[in-house]
């Protein structure tokens, strides 16, 4: 299904939205972007029909954070997410699912759609972000976010692979930190709706040293990791 937009007044760029039916995944704390991969546990009944429906059908599951942290399947959603393609399927013999979505491109919710499926589906319009391959980090950018990711883990006491991180690319590094920091669900999502690169290494060096702040200052912080 394809929208075309209303003309825009003169001066003003033209967005031309793409509407995508997709399934949607609301879950607190976890965020997907384009060409990264998220590994994912399925268990829930809804979840699982939603997974057999995915690799039956168009081979697709959209990311979203809820704003609620409940379980009513029923809590509104924020407005941006990412639509994630089923790269790798595990089926346990009890019915769960190992699976890892790969981010093919963001989305701006448009409206939720009526199905008859246990699990929410919505109208997307994926044509709402450039998400081509971005340009790489300015030196003294990549340097910063290295820097403040060794800050942060050494706060947190994380053992980490640093040789492994310095061979990562700009995108995968500032993506990878992003997904895995234990940052609440609306700082997380500020990071996935930054519209560029280079805007959200920026913002990810600001929660970094907050976030080592409040934990070597005392003050504790609740992780949302997934």
């Amino acid at each position: 299904m394809v929208e075309r937009a209303a003309a825009a007044p003169l001066g003003l760029a033209l967005h031309m939205s793409r509407t995508l039916r997709v399934p949607i995944f609301p879950l607190p704390g976890a965020i997907l972007f384009p060409r990264s991969q998220l590994p994912l546990h399925i268990f829930e009944p809804r979840y699982r029909d939603m997974v057999r429906d995915a690799i039956d059908g168009g081979g697709q599951i959209a990311m979203i954070q809820p704003h609620r942290l409940d379980d009513d399947n029923l809590a509104p959603l924020y407005s941006v997410g990412c639509v994630g393609e089923l790269v790798g399927v595990e089926e346990l013999d009890d019915g769960r699912y190992n699976i890892v979505l790969l981010g093919s491109q963001r989305f701006r919710f448009v409206k939720e759609a009526d199905t008859d499926a246990a699990y929410r589906c919505a109208d997307v319009d994926i044509a709402a972000f450039d998400d081509d391959e971005p340009e790489p980090l300015p030196l003294i950018q990549r340097a910063e976010v290295e820097r403040e990711a060794r800050r942060l883990g050494d706060a947190l006491g994380l053992a980490v692979d640093w040789a492994a991180v310095a061979r990562l690319d700009d995108e995968m590094l500032v993506n990878a930190i992003a997904q895995v920091a234990p940052f609440d669900v609306g700082a997380k999502q500020a990071l996935l709706e930054q519209a560029t690169l280079d805007g959200r290494a920026d913002l990810l060096v600001q929660l970094m040293q907050f976030h080592r702040m409040a934990v070597t200052g005392g003050v504790e912080v609740e992780p949302t990791l997934q």
